[in-house]
């Protein structure tokens, strides 16, 4: 029996519709790999930020002379109303992310900066499909990296596979490697004596599709599980939360998903961007409160968590007339996990002086996004070299691993 293919929508019909929405936890039906050689469980998640996350103001380089007056009236200080968490001598944390700040104190978060995909031009649909997909260029297929990485894992005794989190799946887990979807419920839930209705009428109409909902049912007992964020307003905020929570307790299951992709949406802050109080710090603060749910959901397995944050491209070194930026190219990327080797920002800094700026706007890339990629899944997951440049990231061979991101 196949669950739901992750290159089609998750609904379609009434019968796929339940079949492909509720059949979550068909654990079963999935591949297993097997648990590492040393014993460790390891678990990945890959978060997208859709819009284009301003990393100069998520992680501000406070200690370079040309970084206030570009960012003007959003930048972040050392003190004052606008002072950010001080990380080193040189780079400070947006005053939103306490829980990023705490984990990275405690070695379990790192920053990598100036970094981006190879893309660089400045449509987000192009950006957003370079990020996913794994290659050099937009437009050439329909499956993405981590579904490519999810078929090159080894077989074994461990029940797991890849849950795409969303109403549709994200291109990065569509592909050949089966995978599962979960969607946080916004809406009002059926009563249990409904649900059981719908389950006796389908053990004799359609025994799959009772199996199919039966499953469903459970899965979001799961999720839902302990949860006390359910009576709090849905917004975009709260849904980071909400959403990580959910993810955590599936993945926290002895006989559930391994590998989880989600995006965040609601990035692209062309206007009121703001220091510590603007439209970015609330959206900061969402995730940084996803940042917690995922380890406290996670437990005893957060020691084996490497969580990767990611987004298409970055904004503008200067601010614009609305007190915004525009589309960029350098960002940042945030790594967060018991297993992340923390405590560091790795960058090869390229300073903000105009001679620096790529096309005298934009903080100049000088890591290619796919080294990180690269190197979380060589020493999380055990995926070799060869197959990384081959296939998941095909044609990629320069781009090396990056080393040392893991404990």
């Amino acid at each position: 029996m196949d669950c739901c293919d992750s290159r089609t929508s998750f609904a379609t019909t009434r019968r796929g519709l339940l079949l492909g929405g509720a059949s979550f936890a068909a654990w079963a039906y999935v591949p297993k790999f097997a648990r590492a050689a040393d014993g460790r469980d390891p678990r990945l998640i890959v978060v997208i930020l859709r819009g284009a996350l301003d990393g100069l103001a998520t992680v501000a380089p406070v200690g370079d002379p040309d970084y206030a007056n570009l960012h003007g009236t959003i930048a972040l200080t050392r003190s004052g109303p606008h002072a950010a968490i001080e990380l080193d001598s040189f780079f400070a944390l947006h005053p939103s992310m306490p829980q990023f700040a705490r984990m990275y104190r405690m070695k379990h978060a790192a920053v990598i900066h100036a970094v981006a995909t190879p893309y660089r031009e400045r449509s987000h649909f192009d950006g957003q499909d370079v990020l996913e997909s794994g290659l050099a260029g937009p437009g050439h297929v329909q499956s993405g990296w981590l579904n490519r990485a999810l078929g090159a894992l080894s077989r074994g005794e461990r029940v797991t596979t890849a849950l795409a989190v969303g109403a549709t799946a994200p291109l990065v887990l569509r592909g050949a490697a089966p995978t599962v979807g979960w969607a946080p419920v916004t809406l009002p839930q059926a009563a249990d004596d409904t649900a059981m209705r719908l389950f006796e009428l389908y053990s004799h109409r359609d025994p799959a599709l009772a199996q199919a909902l039966s499953q469903g049912l459970q899965l979001e007992k799961i999720a839902a599980r302990r949860d006390d964020m359910g009576s709090k307003p849905w917004n975009g905020i709260s849904a980071m939360q909400i959403t990580a929570r959910g993810v955590a307790k599936l993945m926290a299951e002895d006989n559930g998903p391994r590998i989880a992709a989600l995006a965040f949406d609601g990035w692209d802050t062309h206007a009121n961007e703001g220091g510590p109080i603007g439209r970015l710090a609330q959206l900061l603060g969402g995730l940084d409160g996803a940042f917690a749910a995922f380890e406290e959901g996670l437990g005893q397995h957060w020691r084996d968590t490497a969580i990767v944050v990611a987004t298409e491209f970055g904004r503008t070194a200067r601010i614009n007339g609305t007190q915004g930026t525009d589309h960029g190219t350098g960002t940042v990327a945030l790594l967060v996990g018991g297993a992340i080797n923390g405590g560091r920002v790795l960058v090869d800094w390229p300073g903000l002086k105009t001679a620096n700026l790529y096309q005298d706007r934009d903080l100049a890339p000088t890591t290619d996004l796919r080294a990180v990629l690269k190197g979380l899944l060589r020493d999380h997951l055990g995926i070799s070299e060869r197959v990384l440049s081959g296939s998941v990231f095909p044609d990629s061979a320069a781009v090396k691993p990056m080393q040392g991101l893991l404990i």
